[in-house]
């Protein structure tokens, strides 16, 4: 507010009913910039950016900024005139937005004037129209008179899905009297409950447990899907839509496509692939869904003109080719907008378009300037501080590390100013400590500095957002369908067969079918279900069916008895071995420790920092530790285990990481020397990549304790490989070692602290852990940017293929390509070579020879190709979150 061109810029826009004004301003400030403009206009505003990437950055920022009214509205998942089922998550967000921008939720707590981010992409995309989508929103209130089935029958055509039971948002469930509901717009789900056609009661209730939690009176009913126009139209509407299409280029696989999806829209129902089928329908663009008074902000208006042409340009070239392989009609409809029509809407608004160039003389040119950096020196920054706090400047510092620059300004009597209201204005010659994340500093009016973690550390460690909506835990039964193995426990292993219907004594009965060995037959009632469970087993080769009527099962059931006995008796000598033998109890965490932790830069998940609090308490106890760690890739189980070997090492112990291959030791041992970088810790590692010499250097190091941290394969479980004083064994996917290497282990496990990391873990360690033998703790949260899994089966074709292959290079990813035939591998890559000359590609098989094999697998981790052509032989031994599988 003491800037004036801020000042001349807000009174000359507020007086603006339409047109574009220009603002030049530092990039690191726009962030700032915009919540400001927000706070003081307090009406709904569209900010677009030319790429997704740089959308969602500036949405994390204004989180900070602005708080929880701030919105995404992210790009469809698809490209244009794409097959592919959308994520129902995205779908949902884009719904959410477009609701509070209609009005659909007119609850309190989002009555508030939105500011919602968003991407060129996602603006060019169609959508339902603003009447249609507004048509349908209305609200249920307690006392109503209204059918149950009428309910149903308004909530299907909005995008409902009818399920048995109501876990996410989008889908609804009947049962009786009782009706549940979960509209986007809402955290939780809502139950309404009926006496005969009145609403009798609405309550909340929580969609994991189904428990009722509070009361409401009303509830606002918005859309669940974007396509809404072929379920609201009339028939006549619907049948003018669908019969313009012109399927007479078509192939007849399409053909056949259109006419079955035709034949269910017809039938009311969705299409499968209903993003596909959205531009028959959906003729709406975001900006039409923005009240009247709304204001749209362009981050780089030039950038967006420029990403909407090559997006158009590329979605036309992909048109041509599916017309060209007459998998589209002629005349099907562009499911986006070109810039031309893009153009009227946007200068259409109040529209204040930001750069960060221009003329120095510019009139609405305000005065940031980057903060200065000092990339990790902190005396600099210290000696920094004090002058500028001599000279009356006002300070602010948001760091992820508050608490430790609290005591490094406290030891030079640098005094923290309080942050007692989150309004008020930090006086002149302050500094005021945040604890929080932005991306980057600045210097406002030469007298008001923020420093981020980026100019003090060199680093900023990533935002992680919190899921809008709870994920339904995964149900703990297991269905069991015909041609299945299953075991019963009184008849043993038999193949399910079907589930029929027998009148027996006058009353019918369901039974399940078993087939034995033999042709036997057993009918096993369904009230006797629970004697029944699915077969597992060890590999891939069918079990042996049992034979009825013998005593075969019996000796079957009679030496696992006994081999189970054998272990309990050999697990209970381990175990009570490590209760009596007194290990070692590591110090708490030191200075550096919190350093070290502080320098990740990442924001850790809870569960890793539920992991790290369990397995520091083990440590510091003297009973030996014996944990597993169970998470899947890039969950985040290395980083715990990193932080246990630095604590370990600051206790004057060494510590062992034990790999099953020599690719993932390599792996390790770069993250490891990245990682400790800044601190006086040795690591090396023991593996065939290593010189004869070299390996006699690294056994004499662990000898005399020189090396502190090693890592290796089964090398590090031979007879001349001995520690000084090891503390911690680490052992990475502990089912890939053998029989001796796994006796090995279990004379370590009585001395020393161990732990275990899988993402697989066999049914025995599984077991173990859940009995209690051995502590386990599970990383289910993923990682902020891990896209949801999905799979999709098709008839091989090229074009397919290249499409894949070129949207994983689009966003920097890598390709397994599974061909699990060695003597045609070759003629595939060759193949694939021809198709994407764009892509670097490698084979990988188990028949080469293993320095070859060593050579390809370590180039593509380290993302010198780009396509691996391989073999099932990527199933162990490789941490590659970041590469996807045909």
């Amino acid at each position: 507010e003491k800037m004036p061109a801020y000042n001349r810029l807000a009174k000359t826009f507020s007086s603006r009913e339409d047109g574009s004004l220009r603002v030049v301003v530092l990039e690191a400030a726009k962030p700032y910039l915009i919540a400001t403009l927000c706070h003081r206009w307090r009406l709904p505003v569209l900010v677009v950016t030319a790429q997704p990437e740089n959308g969602k950055k500036l949405y994390e920022q204004l989180l900070t900024w602005s708080g929880s009214e701030v919105r995404y509205f992210p790009e469809p998942d698809a490209l244009p005139y794409e097959r592919v089922t959308s994520d129902v998550s995205t779908e949902l967000e884009r719904v959410l937005v477009l609701s509070a921008l209609a009005g659909c939720n007119r609850d309190g707590a989002t009555a508030r004037a939105p500011l919602v981010v968003t991407s060129a992409p996602a603006l060019m995309g169609k959508t339902a129209l603003h009447a249609d989508f507004t048509s349908t929103c209305h609200t249920v209130r307690t006392g109503i008179e209204i059918e149950p089935q009428h309910l149903l029958g308004r909530w299907q055509p909005m995008g409902y899905r009818l399920e048995s039971i109501v876990e996410v948002p989008g889908t609804m469930s009947h049962r009786g009297g009782i009706i549940d509901i979960y509209p986007p717009t809402n955290e939780l789900p809502v139950r309404l409950e009926f006496f005969g056609n009145t609403v009798e009661s609405m309550r909340l209730f929580d969609p994991v447990s189904q428990r009722s939690l509070s009361e409401t009176s009303s509830l606002d009913v918005g859309p669940a899907t974007e396509l809404l126009s072929p379920l609201l139209n009339s028939k006549a509407g619907l049948e003018k839509a669908l019969g313009n299409l012109d399927l007479s280029g078509c192939n007849i696989e399409t053909t056949q496509q259109f006419r079955e999806e035709i034949e269910r829209l017809r039938e009311g129902q969705m299409p499968h692939n209903r993003q596909f089928y959205a531009s028959l329908f959906n003729q709406g663009n975001l900006l039409d869904y923005l009240p009247p008074n709304s204001i749209l902000l362009l981050d780089e208006p030039g950038d967006i003109e420029r990403t909407v042409a090559e997006l158009d340009a590329e979605a036309e070239q992909m048109r041509l080719d599916k017309l060209a392989l007459g998998e589209l009609p002629r005349n099907f409809p562009r499911p986006y907008f070109t810039w031309r029509e893009l153009e009227p809407l946007i200068r259409d608004k109040r529209c204040l378009d930001l750069t960060a160039w221009g003329d120095s003389e510019e009139s609405n040119r305000l005065s940031f300037t980057p903060a200065p950096g000092y990339a990790g020196q902190l005396p600099s920054f210290l000696k920094k501080t004090k002058q500028l706090l001599n000279r009356k400047y006002r300070l602010i510092l948001v760091s992820h590390q508050a608490s430790r620059l609290s005591e490094l300004f406290e030891e030079e009597d640098i005094i923290v100013a309080p942050l007692t209201e989150v309004k008020q204005v930090p006086a002149p010659g302050s500094l005021t400590l945040v604890q929080g994340s932005l991306a980057e500093g600045w210097v406002m009016n030469n007298e008001t500095y923020l420093f981020t973690d980026a100019e003090i550390f060199g680093f900023v460690k990533q935002r992680r957002l919190v899921k809008r909506h709870p994920v339904p835990h995964q149900k703990l039964f297991v269905d069991i369908t015909p041609g299945d193995y299953v075991v019963h426990v009184e008849h043993g292993v038999a193949s399910f067969t079907d589930v029929i219907t027998l009148n027996t004594d006058g009353s019918e009965k369901e039974y399940l079918v078993l087939r034995y060995a033999a042709g036997d037959k057993l009918y096993v009632p369904t009230d006797q279900i629970d004697r029944v469970n699915r077969y597992i087993g060890a590999g891939d080769r069918p079990p042996t069916l049992s034979r009825l009527g013998t005593q075969e099962w019996t000796r079957t059931k009679h030496k696992a008895k006994e081999a189970a006995e054998d272990l309990a008796q050999e697990l209970l000598a381990l175990y009570a071995a490590r209760e009596v033998v007194p290990g070692f109890a590591f110090s708490p965490d030191s200075v550096w420790q919190q350093e070290f932790e502080a320098s990740f830069p990442y924001v850790e998940t809870s569960d890793q920092m539920e992991a790290q609090y369990q397995i520091k308490e083990d440590m510091e106890k003297t009973k030996p530790m014996d944990r597993l760690i169970c998470g899947d890739v890039g969950y985040g189980k290395t980083e715990v285990a990193i932080r246990a070997a630095f604590k370990a090492v600051m206790d004057n112990k060494q510590v062992a990481v034990l790999v099953p291959t020599t690719v993932l030791a390599q792996q390790h041992f770069a993250t490891l020397r990245e990682r400790l970088d800044a601190f006086p810790v040795r690591v090396e590692v023991l593996s065939r990549f290593k010189s004869p010499k070299e390996q006699r250097d690294i056994i004499e190091g662990l000898a005399d304790g020189k090396v502190d941290i090693c890592i290796g394969t089964h090398r590090l479980l031979q007879k001349d490989v001995i520690f000084k004083d090891l503390g911690l064994l680490i052992i990475d996917e502990e089912q890939r070692f053998g029989v001796a290497h796994k006796e090995y282990l279990k004379k370590m496990r009585r001395e020393v602290d161990v732990l275990t990391l899988s993402a697989t873990p066999i049914p025995r360690t599984l077991h173990m852990s859940l009995v209690g033998v051995r502590d386990m703790f599970t990383m289910e949260t993923p990682p902020e940017e891990r896209l949801p899994i999905k799979t999709y089966v098709a008839e091989y074709n090229d074009l397919l293929v290249r499409e894949a292959i070129l949207r994983e290079l689009e966003r920097n990813g890598q390709i397994f390509f599974v061909h699990n035939r060695v003597q045609s591998i070759a003629l595939v890559a060759d193949k694939l070579r021809q198709l994407v000359p764009e892509a670097n590609i490698a084979i990988a098989h188990g028949q080469m020879p293993e320095e070859a094999l060593e050579e390809v697998m370590t180039d593509f981790t380290r993302g010198k190709s780009d396509v691996l052509v391989c073999t099932t032989i990527i199933e162990s031994g490789l941490d590659m979150p970041n590469v996807n599988t045909l």
